[in-house]
C-alpha cells in the first residue's frame, strides 16, 4: 500500500500526537478500546496504530497473559508510539501493510483499527487479509469519520487551505472523511466475509487548548503540510494562523470545544 495521502512521516507524528492526538483521537480511543471483550490468552491484533493513542488503551484493559500486537504501515509512526509507550509492558510493535498482513491465517481473536480503514487504497484487500488472519468467530472493531460536512472542524481546515491554492488545493481531507457511507461499508465487509455487521453513530466532544494548537495539528499533524510546501507560494505559517483564525470564530478560543462524529462499526469473521 502506497498513497501520499498515508505518510505519515518527518515531524508529522510528533505534531499529530500532540495537537491532534488530544482533541480527536483521545475521546474515540477511550470508546472503542471499552467495546472489545476480553479474556485471558486472547490474541488481539491493532492495525494502523499511530502514535499508540488507543494501543495504551487495549494494553490497560487487556489481560496480562493476552497477546497484543500493534502494526502500522509508516515507520515513523509506529517509532514514535514505541518510544512514547516503552513502559508499557506485553506490546509488540511491528511495521506492517493492511493490504498484506505478515502473520499466518487464524493468528488473532480480534483486530482494532482506530481510524485507519479510509487511508488504505485498496480496501477490499485490507478487509480480506482482516477476515484472513482472524479465527472464524473473531472480532473486527473499527471507526470512521462521519462526513466532512458533518465535522466542522474538518470542513474549515479544507476550506481554510484550499482558499490559498485555488488552482490546485491539497486534496488530503477527502481522504480521511471518505468512507462514511454505512452501505458501503456493509457491503464491503460482507464481501470480505464477516457476518453480524453491527454500525452506530457515535458524536463526542473534542477540546484543545487553543485554536492555534488544533490548527497547528491540522496542517501540521498529517501529510496535508507537506502538500502545502510542495505547492510553494505560501509560508506554512500564515495557513496554521488562517486556520486558527476560522476555528476560533467556529468553537471559541482557550480552550476550543467542537463537536465530533464518527461510526463504530463491530463485525463478526465468518466460518
Amino acid at each position: 500500500m502506497t498513497d501520499t495521502h498515508a505518510m505519515f512521516t518527518g515531524s508529522i507524528p510528533e505534531n499529530y500526537d500532540r495537537y491532534l492526538g488530544p482533541a480527536l483521537f483521545e475521546p474515540y480511543a477511550c470508546d472503542l478500546a471499552r467495546r472489545l471483550s476480553v479474556q485471558e490468552g486472547m490474541r488481539v491484533l491493532e492495525v494502523a496504530c499511530g502514535t499508540g493513542i488507543v494501543t495504551r488503551h487495549l494494553r490497560d484493559r487487556l489481560p496480562a497473559g493476552a497477546r497484543f500486537v500493534a502494526t502500522d504501515l509508516n515507520h515513523p509512526m509506529i517509532d514514535y508510539a514505541r518510544r512514547k509507550l516503552a513502559g508499557k509492558r506485553g506490546v509488540e510493535w511491528q511495521p506492517a501493510d493492511a493490504c498484506v498482513l505478515p502473520f499466518p491465517d487464524g493468528s488473532f481473536d480480534a483486530l482494532v483499527c482506530q481510524f485507519g480503514l479510509m487511508f488504505v487504497p485498496d480496501k477490499k484487500a485490507a478487509l480480506k487479509e482482516t477476515r484472513r488472519v482472524l479465527v472464524g468467530g473473531g472480532t473486527f472493531l473499527f471507526n470512521v469519520w462521519d462526513s466532512l460536512e458533518r465535522n466542522t472542524f474538518g470542513k474549515v481546515a479544507h476550506e481554510t487551505i484550499a482558499s490559498f491554492f485555488p488552482k490546485d488545493p491539497p486534496t488530503f481531507y477527502q481522504v480521511p472523511f471518505g468512507l462514511h457511507q454505512t452501505d458501503v461499508l456493509k457491503d464491503l465487509l460482507a464481501l470480505a466475509g464477516f457476518e453480524d455487521v453491527r454500525i452506530e453513530p457515535v458524536s463526542l466532544l473534542g477540546q484543545s487548548p487553543s485554536a492555534r494548537d488544533l490548527a497547528r495539528g491540522l496542517v501540521e499533524g498529517n501529510p496535508v503540510g507537506n502538500a502545502i510546501r510542495e505547492r510553494g507560494g505560501v509560508e506554512i505559517t500564515e495557513v496554521v494562523e488562517a486556520v486558527a483564525r476560522v476555528v476560533a470564530r467556529e468553537f471559541g478560543d482557550r480552550p476550543v470545544r467542537m463537536p465530533l462524529h464518527a461510526f463504530v462499526v463491530t463485525a463478526r469473521a465468518g466460518a
